[in-house]
């Protein structure tokens, strides 16, 4: 009875090698999946990043838009650009940056050149230490008859300029009415 209690406890004794490589393998794969991972959440951040700064760049500039009277033709915003605000004598046509409709929504149309005083350039941060650039448009479409302007729809876009591949604009669309 000895020796089957030995043998017993012999049998007992830790991991085949066996185990052992198939334990390794299983734990090499976890963690090669995971290392994977963190290209792929590098890349998310960045893009990220990159649609946050052009929308508090556009919020921005919009809201300064907004806050101007319905009887203003241009201003000067925060940055020091002078911002056209659309032309009264034209109602219900589209002034400023060319306008396309992409899935039934007005886009701001950023392969064509940038028009005077209805688009700038600005560096979203100087503390950014790649220095991205944003380049900032928007179209205005006033509303009324003849001199009178009774409201104006402003679409802004916002996109980064410096960026190693296309990227997608971020647009901004509101109305404001008397």
């Amino acid at each position: 009875m000895s020796t089957k209690n030995a043998m017993q406890k012999i049998k007992q004794r830790g991991f085949t090698l066996m185990e052992v490589l198939v334990a390794t393998v299983v734990l090499l794969t976890g963690i090669v999946a995971v290392a994977q991972l963190v290209p792929v959440a590098v890349t998310a951040n960045n893009g990220n990043r990159r649609d946050s700064s052009a929308s508090v760049i556009a919020q921005r500039e919009l809201s300064q838009m907004l806050e101007q009277p319905l009887t203003s033709i241009q201003f000067t915003d925060a940055l020091g650009n002078v911002c056209n605000l659309g032309n009264p004598a034209a109602p219900g046509v589209t002034v400023g940056s060319p306008v396309v409709v992409i899935a039934n929504r007005p886009t701001i149309n950023f392969s064509v050149a940038q028009v005077a005083n209805y688009s700038f350039t600005t560096l979203a941060d100087p503390e950014d230490p790649y220095s991205a650039r944003y380049d900032v448009r928007w179209a205005v479409i006033t509303g009324g008859n003849g001199g009178s302007t009774s409201s104006r729809r402003f679409i802004i876009g916002a996109r980064q300029t410096n960026a190693r591949s296309y990227i997608v604009p971020l647009t901004l669309d509101a109305m404001v009415q008397k």
